[in-house]
């Protein structure tokens, strides 16, 4: 009971062990992975298509795909064009409609484990559109920093994510508990110069030394978008007001 922040409207922990104590009895909870499913998610939603979490052990990606009559984005980043992958630089333009299955191990892997909880997925580009959006189904909200892994797959608490999880705190109302006041402390003392912190930060410097600047300068942008994924039947979509359940 002392870990799931429950004397608070607004909660705030690290990965699986946050969604499974911080989101029971929530209202929504936000799925916060920069660098860069959230990004992705972003880009690929505001251009009109579906997303498809996957993480899935009994069933690989590809046979997922095949079942929805849609495209698998590579779990590596690529520069190859047409081929989308986890690089937000790749899905800038994807068609309307595009189905696509987007497998990751830290994003996508805590999407899958929200249950019925209406879940979004948020990142600096579309901080505050995303909180205005899960405020409008309550005042209990949960807000998932996903994180890195390190080589033995242990949780690596990245910054990005802490900053785009204090990014969300910021705009939303109510009571916060100590941990989403320390994110949005940590948002608010370097919320005017983004850029430069993200692309220093271990997670930006990796991507940049491995040519993939522009990703890293997409995941930086702030409340550029109004994009609201909220994932529906399995896929992350714009939110309406006609799709009030997830």
């Amino acid at each position: 009971m002392f870990y799931d922040q429950g004397l608070y409207n607004v909660r705030c922990e690290w990965g699986i062990q946050g969604v499974s104590k911080v989101t029971l009895r929530c209202d929504a909870v936000v799925i916060v992975d920069v660098l860069s499913f959230s990004t992705c998610v972003e880009i690929a939603v505001s251009q009109g298509a579906l997303v498809y979490p996957h993480m899935k052990r009994e069933q690989s990606a590809e046979a997922y795909a095949e079942s929805l009559g849609a495209v698998v984005a590579s779990r590596s980043r690529k520069f190859d064009a047409g081929v989308y992958s986890l690089a937000p630089s790749s899905l800038v333009n994807i068609p309307a409609g595009t189905k696509l299955v987007l497998p990751s191990p830290n994003g996508s892997m805590l999407s899958m484990l929200t249950g019925q909880t209406p879940t979004f997925a948020a990142c600096l580009r579309n901080a505050r559109a995303v909180a205005e959006a899960a405020a409008q189904l309550g005042t209990r909200i949960a807000v998932i920093p996903a994180g890195e892994r390190w080589e033995d797959s242990s949780l690596r608490p990245s910054l990005e994510d802490w900053l785009g999880a204090g990014a969300v705190v910021h705009h939303l109302p109510g009571t916060k508990s100590p941990e989403a006041m320390a994110a949005e402390a940590l948002y608010l003392r370097y919320q005017d110069e983004l850029a430069v912190v993200i692309e220093a930060c271990s997670s930006g410097r990796e991507l940049i030394d491995q040519g993939f600047a522009e990703d890293v300068a997409l995941a930086a942008a702030l409340n550029v978008s109004t994009t609201v994924p909220r994932l529906i039947q399995n896929a992350y979509q714009q939110n309406t007001s006609q799709q009030e359940t997830a």
